[in-house]
């Protein structure tokens, strides 16, 4: 449960949210594209509330990635990535050369199209869960834990990858992540959440100044 949160965030802006399990940073995300349904308040995405949105078209402005991929296991790794220009009834050009385009994004081989969601390493799997969170150009990316599961050298390569592809096509990003040197390395602007306040969110060198005694233990704690 979140109380009394506002953030905004700037196009293209990457914010981190980060705290303890259950501060309240998946419900952030899940508000954002009306998963979920604030008790009082309001949440706006595009200057709309998302009261106002068809909820599909909602979604679909709104790409998600999260920890477990989710990747259609009796689909090949096109058509995973595939899955919503189909929907949007994408040419079968358009939508071959999406997939082939976004595979060179996120550092795959073309020949990955043909393989099967078990024949790929755990890094292998986030890549092709970012590309289909990325697959209708979605102006805003919501990342769950994106690269959570994955051992030290393939996330230090998978945070490399996404920020080369921010570069390449900045969007407004709201990635949540337990580990702060993650939340400092790729955002702009972290937030702290605790017991579902938003007790801060600022630069991460602004925040490593931060006087507030949860704030700073969570600092010391990670940083020492």
């Amino acid at each position: 449960m979140l109380h009394g949160v506002s953030l905004a965030a700037a196009p293209g802006e990457i914010i981190a949210l980060v705290g303890q399990s259950g501060s309240g940073k998946t419900t952030l995300l899940r508000l954002v594209n009306h998963m979920l349904s604030p008790d009082s308040g309001e949440v706006r995405v595009g200057g709309r509330n998302v009261t106002q949105w068809d909820e599909i078209a909602l979604r679909r402005q709104t790409g998600y990635a999260i920890q477990d991929v989710g990747l259609f296991p009796h689909f090949t790794v096109a058509e995973n990535v595939a899955l919503l220009p189909r929907l949007l009834e994408w040419s079968p050009s358009r939508t071959t050369a999406r997939v082939d385009e976004l595979l060179q994004l996120v550092g795959l081989p073309a020949d990955f199209r043909h393989r099967w969601p078990d024949e790929l390493s755990g890094g292998q799997r986030q890549r092709v869960g970012l590309a289909r969170a990325l697959a209708a150009d979605p102006p805003i990316l919501l990342m769950d834990e994106p690269f959570g599961a994955l051992d030290p050298i393939t996330r230090s390569e998978l945070h490399r990858e996404f920020r080369r592809l921010h570069e390449t096509i900045p969007r407004t990003v709201l990635l949540v992540t337990h580990d702060l040197a993650e939340a400092f390395a790729l955002a702009n602007r972290v937030g702290v959440l605790h017991e579902g306040r938003l007790l801060a969110c600022d630069t991460p060198q602004a925040l490593g100044e931060s006087q507030h005694p949860y704030v700073r233990t969570l600092i010391e704690t990670r940083f020492g």
